[in-house]
């Protein structure tokens, strides 16, 4: 490793603790704030804090990818130290969240009918289902990675291999499933899925969420099989759109024939899968 990119290295981890003892003053700032306006103020500022520790993480996991480097030990340490502030910030995120839920959306429950209300809860849901994901892909990832730097290039220990592979794999699904929860909501927002259809996989999609890391959880691999997560058409389709509804109506007899033959592609798809 040159002595340049050593400097850089160690100016980075330089910023890292300044930027984490700025983090926690921050945070113990919005934790004893006397009232809510600066309570609000606090968090926006601590938004800003783990922005910046964020990018210093980038150019950490882009060296920790770098064959220049070969003791990535420090590097691995200096990222796992800001992933801990960013669980914390994700902790006081999912609170302000829920401040503006309370704020705003139980305020205009009263306005909403149970048809509308059930909707919101159902799009909450999958928002937090995917955040939860993310956070299981960031400790799956930086597990891998420790893995990854430990491993020597002439002798791999196959027992190592072998992990690394499982978490690889366990991160693919991860994303799998978040790619399918936010198709899922577009559907719902645009009222191409019904509340009914989505709850009808809400009790698999959690039992996925919370227990995927047990030793004897069993992956139910056709989920969303019943749902349309392949049309496009839907997926764009705007709410209460009449025009579009007009036109797919009048289609007749091709309509009917396209329909089929979706039937046929979607279930390729899903073998596919």
């Amino acid at each position: 490793m040159s002595r340049k990119l050593q400097s850089e290295i160690e100016r980075v981890f330089k910023k890292v603790a300044e930027g984490i003892e700025d983090f926690e003053d921050c945070h113990d700032k919005v934790l004893n704030a006397s009232n809510a306006s600066q309570k609000e103020k606090y968090e926006t500022d601590l938004k800003k804090e783990i922005k910046k520790l964020q990018r210093l993480r980038d150019q950490i996991k882009s060296w920790i990818q770098s064959n220049e480097i070969k003791d990535k030990q420090d590097l691995l340490h200096h990222r796992k130290l800001i992933e801990k502030q960013m669980e914390k910030f994700k902790a006081i995120e999912k609170e302000m969240k829920t401040k503006a839920f309370s704020k705003e959306g139980l305020l205009q429950s009263t306005k909403l009918d149970p048809k509308e209300k059930e909707k919101l809860d159902l799009c909450n849901w999958l928002v937090d289902s995917v955040d939860l994901l993310s956070t299981q892909i960031d400790v799956l990832e930086a597990s891998a990675e420790t893995i990854e730097g430990a491993l020597g290039k002439k002798r791999r220990d196959p027992n190592k291999v072998e992990k690394l592979t499982q978490l690889q794999e366990r991160v693919e699904r991860h994303k799998y499933h978040i790619r399918c929860l936010e198709r899922i909501q577009r559907l719902l927002e645009n009222e191409s899925l019904s509340t009914e259809q989505v709850q009808g996989i809400q009790e698999d999609v959690n039992y996925y969420v919370e227990e995927n890391e047990n030793e004897e959880f069993i992956e139910d691999e056709f989920i969303y099989d019943e749902l349309p997560l392949d049309d496009d058409d839907m997926l764009y389709a705007v709410a209460g759109d009449d025009d579009l509804n007009d036109s797919s109506s009048s289609s007749g007899s091709d309509s009917e024939s396209d329909h089929g033959s979706d039937d046929s592609d979607d279930d390729a798809g899903r073998e596919r899968q």
